[in-house]
């Protein structure tokens, strides 16, 4: 199994970037033109686990992804692929935001593990963890003004 992992600090307090993506259907408002839309399935909320998401990402893409886990308490949602074009397979996700006590700052983290073909690890690694997730930090830092 295959691992992708970024994080990053932002200059606002915790509750806050976690009252910005707390939504799983809030990605097109934070993630600044990576997902361009985001439907949840069958009338339930981005809150209520089970849901499904039906994104299309900016290239036209579209999957649809399943919440699996959502915690207020720990600032975290988790996530699974129930239908992608990407060539991987059992694709879990979790994002995190965690309190920086040090000037009240917030720590994210974002990953997934997933399998795929070993000769193409590196290359779904770097999808995931720079283009996908360092992509939507970035997003996120400049609506936080960094």
């Amino acid at each position: 199994m295959a691992k992708a992992y970024a994080s990053t600090v932002i200059d606002a307090p915790a509750d806050e970037v976690w009252a910005r993506i707390r939504d799983f259907n809030g990605l097109p408002e934070w993630t600044g033109g990576l997902v361009s839309s985001s439907e949840i399935e069958e009338g339930k909320t981005g809150e209520q686990v089970g849901c499904v998401r039906h994104l299309t990402l900016g290239d036209g893409t579209s999957i649809r992804e399943r919440l699996l886990e959502h915690s207020d308490d720990t600032r975290s949602y988790t996530y699974n692929f129930e239908t992608t074009p990407f060539d991987v397979e059992n694709y879990h996700a979790t994002m995190r935001v965690t309190p920086v006590t040090d000037g009240d700052r917030s720590f994210i983290e974002w990953w997934t593990t997933f399998d795929c073909d070993r000769d193409r690890i590196a290359e779904w690694q770097g999808v995931f963890a720079n283009d996908v997730f360092g992509g939507g930090f970035k997003a996120l830092k400049a609506q936080f003004g960094g």
